[in-house]
This record gives C-alpha cells, sequence and structure tokens, in this order.
C-alpha cells in the first residue's frame, strides 16, 4: 500500500480533506479497534465499544461548542438532505405540541441548498413562507437586511430555518439572523461547524452533514433544544396536517436511545470524534476561528488585488464565505487553463459545483495555511499571464 502524502493539497467541497493523523489512526482502527481483534465497521452498534464512541463524539461537540444542558447533542444516519426532511416533521410537531396549531415554516433563502431545503418542506405538506428569497438576476451572492425579511407572525411560526453558509455559492451569514422571541430558529451548519464560534443556546436546532468540515459522509450531527422533543400524539398530528416522522427522524426516538435506535455507521461517528478530539488538543474552535480567518483573508487578498477583471468575485463583500471562496476567470479556455495549471502544482478540488460552474476553494479546517500559501503564489502568478 502506497503511503499517503504528509500534506495534499485537496480544496474540494466535500466530502472534504481529513486530518493524516484522523485518517492513520482510523484505518487502523477499521482493521483491528483496541485490540478487539475486529474492525470497528464490525463491532454491533449497541456493543460497549460503539456506545463509547458515540459518547465521546458527543462530549466533544459540547465541549468545542459549549452545548448548553437545554440541548441535546445526537447523531444520526443520512446527510444534510435528510434533516432537510427532519427538521420539518419535528418542528411542526414540536409548535403543535405548543400551540395546538401547525405552524408556519419560514425559510431565509440565500443559496442553492436553503433553497432545496425549502422546496422539500413545501412537498413534505408544510405551510411555507419565503421570507427571504436573495436570488437576483437568477444568482445568489448577498444577503438582505433583516429589515426587509417578510417574517409570519411570530405566534404562527414554527420556526425560522437559514443556512449559515452557502457552500455552492459561497455566502456566509456573518451574524446569527434575529427572530422574535419565543420563536425557533434553525440552523444548517454543514459546511461551517467548527469553524468558529456559536451561541447554542439562540438556536432551537443545528445541524451539520459532517462530510464537510468535521468527517465523512454516512452521518449527521443534530443539536437541539429538549423542549422541541416533546409532540402531540399521532393521531393529534395527523388531524392537523402535519407529516408524521419516519421513526428514524424522529428526534424524541433518536435522542432517548442515545442516537442508537438504528444501526448508525459507528465508523463514521468515529472519524468525527477523532476529528474534534485533535482539534480540542489544538486549541479549540477560538484557535480553529482565527485560522479560518486568516486563511481566506489571504485568497481574497490575491484576488482583490488582480489585476482588475482577471478574478470575478460575485459575492458581496459583507457576505462572503471564509469556508468556500467561490470566482470565475472570464475569457475563453482561462478557467480550463487555471485548473490544469493547479493540477501540475499538486492542487485539485478547484472546480465550481456544476450547478454554477467557475472556480471554488473550499478552505476547511483540515485545508493546512501551506497548501492556501500554495495557492495564493498560483493565483498571483497566473493573473500575470493574462
Amino acid at each position: 500500500m502506497s503511503e499517503r502524502p504528509e500534506i495534499i493539497h485537496y480544496f474540494g467541497a466535500g466530502p472534504a480533506l481529513l486530518p493524516n493523523d484522523v485518517l492513520k489512526q482510523a484505518a487502523a482502527d477499521l482493521i483491528n479497534y483496541q485490540g478487539t481483534g475486529l474492525g470497528l465497521g464490525e463491532l454491533s452498534h449497541r456493543s460497549a465499544p460503539a456506545i463509547a464512541v458515540v459518547d465521546s463524539a458527543k462530549e466533544s461537540v459540547k465541549k468545542l461548542l459549549d452545548v448548553p444542558d437545554s440541548h441535546e447533542v445526537c447523531f444520526l444516519q443520512s446527510g444534510g438532505t435528510g434533516e432537510f426532511s427532519a427538521l420539518v416533521y419535528n418542528l411542526l410537531a414540536a409548535h403543535a405540541k405548543k400551540t395546538g396549531k401547525k405552524g408556519i415554516a419560514n425559510y431565509l433563502v440565500t443559496g442553492s441548498w436553503s433553497q432545496k431545503a425549502a422546496e422539500e418542506a413545501k412537498r413534505l405538506g408544510a405551510d411555507v413562507n419565503v421570507a427571504v428569497n436573495a436570488k437576483i438576476n437568477g444568482k445568489y451572492g448577498t444577503i438582505p437586511p433583516p429589515s426587509e425579511w417578510s417574517l409570519s407572525p411570530p405566534e404562527q411560526t414554527a420556526y425560522v430555518y437559514y443556512c449559515d453558509n452557502e457552500t455552492v455559492n459561497g455566502v456566509e451569514f456573518g451574524y446569527i439572523p434575529p427572530v422574535p422571541e419565543g420563536v425557533e430558529l434553525v440552523s444548517d451548519m454543514s459546511s461551517n461547524i467548527m469553524s468558529r464560534k456559536v451561541d447554542v443556546s439562540k438556536f432551537g436546532a443545528i445541524f451539520a452533514g459532517v462530510q464537510k468540515n468535521i468527517g465523512i459522509a454516512g452521518a449527521t450531527v443534530v443539536i437541539i433544544k429538549k423542549s422541541l422533543l416533546e409532540k402531540p400524539a399521532d393521531s393529534e398530528l395527523v388531524a392537523l396536517g402535519i407529516p408524521l416522522a419516519p421513526i428514524v427522524f424522529d428526534f424524541a426516538t433518536i435522542a432517548k436511545n442515545n442516537s442508537l435506535y438504528n444501526t448508525l455507521p459507528i465508523f463514521n461517528v468515529h472519524i468525527v470524534s477523532l476529528t474534534l478530539a485533535r482539534l480540542l488538543k489544538n486549541g479549540g474552535i477560538p484557535v480553529q476561528q482565527v485560522i479560518s480567518g486568516r486563511k481566506a483573508e489571504k485568497l481574497y487578498m490575491a484576488l482583490d488585488s488582480a489585476t482588475e477583471g482577471v478574478y470575478m468575485l460575485p459575492v458581496a463583500k459583507e457576505v462572503r464565505s471564509r469556508m468556500n471562496i467561490v470566482f470565475t476567470i472570464p475569457g475563453e479556455g482561462r478557467e480550463k487553463a487555471f485548473l490544469e495549471g493547479a493540477k501540475k502544482k499538486g492542487m485539485t478540488g478547484l472546480s465550481g459545483h456544476r450547478s454554477v460552474g467557475g472556480i471554488r476553494i473550499s478552505s476547511y479546517n483540515a485545508v493546512s495555511e501551506q497548501s492556501i500559501d500554495l495557492l495564493v503564489d498560483y493565483i498571483n502568478d497566473f493573473a500575470k499571464t493574462i
């Protein structure tokens, strides 16, 4: 088996780069976990070692994000797209428990993923209010100020949903969206979780597909307010026109069973646990937030300072993502030349999402500053050839 290079200059958006030491430990654990003679993927999800993996991962999430006692941490299968559905079922049910009514699902649509989430909610039968539609001339690249949002009346609002970082479009919230007191705020943090501090107490629920910043595909972490686990009887929900959650998406059931109601992919959660333990060892979120900001600053400075017209950045400066830096290079064949030149220097994963094209640099936690510096030099050198 060939040895993996110590530093890999990979900027893919997800599944994404993982730290070498995490992968080496995970590889060993996949073969023989803690001397059991069995790989972690072979052990029962209800065995003592598997339960310890889940507990360890949960504890690390709580430590890193300072999760208050008012909230529960769960791991589920499905990825972020599955949570688009799960949140509809669970948050509508929680609102019905509180008010006896169905409630309106509000969505702040600022990019492709929040758009997909809103479409899924509507497909499942939720009464959806798109309080923000940030698409202008068919493209996303800005976030309207809260004064322009059209939220439903607070007493009718089941939740307000937003995507903290739009991976495809390179748009990121620089603040926690303000909502009326008593209204539950829900966030998809799949692509920027563990990159900066978050006041979890302000959220009804946070979720993240782990394959972008903290793990491999197949698992999702959900942080949910414990009070939202309460819901009416199924018959009451049916009478109100609220869809029943499939049991594997029912947060109350998942929480009650320590995320192990069904066969959770323990190996995937183990990689999350290893990644988070490494992050804690290296100083936690405060240190990572500084690093993430510094990497993004280097990239944007290089792109902005290039000769005018070489690199076109479609996202308004105040909402530019730290995790996913997107741009285009006008001119026949120039983007192809950029990608080919980068590949010759060992830099891959830079193609934009198939729906928007262009170039996309994903600077997740595992992407080293050495890789960013190499890419910055290339950005500067390429601009000189135009």
